[in-house]
C-alpha cells in the first residue's frame, strides 16, 4: 500500500511539472469518494507573438546596423553611451532572444521558459526605448522612425507575454492547489484502509522414515565362491571314474 501511494504521488507531481490534463474523475478513494480532479485552464497562446517578435528583432538589427553615431551632433560621453547601447542589443536580439523564443515556442506553457523571456524582454525594452529616445534627440529622423517602429512592437509583445504569463501563474496554482487535495485524500485512504495480513504456514509434514531390508547373511559354511566348488566337484568326479591299475 505504501509504495502505491508513493507512485501515486510521483505521478502526480509528474503531471504538475508538465501542466497535463487529467481525467474528469478523479482516483476513488476506500470510502467511495472521489478526489477532485486537475484540469488545466485555457491559456492565451503566445505563438503568433513569438512570430512578430523574431521579426521585429531581425529588422531591429537591421536598423542599428544603419545607426551612425559617431555622427551626431552630440557631446563625445553621449554618443559613448549610445553606442554601448547599441552594441549591446544587438548581442541580445541576435544570441539571447533567439535561444529564449524556441524554448517557449517548444513549450508554450512551461512557466520558466515564459517567464525567462518576458524578463529579458523587459530589459531590451529599457534600453531600447532608451537608445531610441536619444536617436529622436541626436540622430536623423528617419533612424529615429525606424527604431520606434520597432519599439512599439517589442512594447506588444512584452504586454501580451505578460498578460499570458500571469494567466499561466494562475492555472498553475490552480492546479498545485488540487494536486495538494489529491495527496491528501490518497493518504487519507490509506491511512483508513486496514492493514493487510500476511499469514506464513512454515508447517512442514514430517519425514517418514524409510528402513532398507537387510540381505540375509550367507551360512559360514558355504563361504567358497561357486567355481571353487565347481573345480572341487570335477576333480572328485575326475578321481572316482579313474580305473584302478
Amino acid at each position: 500500500m505504501k509504495m502505491n501511494i508513493r507512485l501515486a504521488v510521483f505521478y502526480l507531481l509528474l503531471g504538475a511539472t508538465a501542466l497535463s490534463q487529467t481525467p474528469a474523475n478523479g482516483p476513488s478513494t476506500s470510502a467511495g469518494e472521489h478526489a477532485p480532479s486537475v484540469s488545466s485552464a485555457p491559456v492565451s497562446s503566445v505563438l503568433p507573438d513569438l512570430d512578430k517578435l523574431r521579426a521585429a528583432a531581425s529588422q531591429a538589427t537591421l536598423d542599428l546596423g544603419h545607426l551612425r553615431i559617431d555622427k551626431w551632433k552630440a557631446d563625445a560621453n553621449s554618443k559613448q553611451q549610445a553606442q554601448a547601447n547599441a552594441d549591446s542589443i544587438q548581442r541580445n536580439l541576435t544570441s539571447a532572444l533567439p535561444v529564449l523564443i524556441d524554448a517557449v515556442r517548444s513549450a508554450p506553457q512551461d512557466l520558466n521558459a515564459e517567464f525567462k523571456l518576458y524578463r529579458n524582454l523587459n530589459a531590451l525594452y529599457d534600453v531600447f526605448a532608451s537608445l531610441t529616445e536619444v536617436t529622436g534627440a541626436f540622430g536623423p529622423k528617419g533612424d529615429y522612425e525606424a527604431l520606434a517602429q520597432q519599439l512599439e512592437t517589442f512594447d506588444s509583445v512584452r504586454r501580451n507575454l505578460g498578460d499570458a504569463l500571469e494567466q499561466l501563474t494562475s492555472s498553475t496554482q490552480s492546479e498545485v492547489v488540487q494536486l495538494r487535495t489529491q495527496v491528501r485524500a490518497y493518504q487519507q485512504a490509506a491511512a483508513a484502509a486496514p492493514p493487510k495480513k500476511v499469514v506464513v504456514d512454515d508447517t512442514q509434514p514430517a519425514k517418514k522414515t524409510v528402513h532398507k531390508k537387510k540381505k540375509p547373511a550367507a551360512p559360514s559354511g558355504s563361504s567358497s565362491s561357486p567355481a571353487s566348488d565347481a573345480k572341487s566337484k570335477d576333480s572328485t568326479g575326475a578321481a572316482s571314474s579313474a580305473p584302478k591299475p
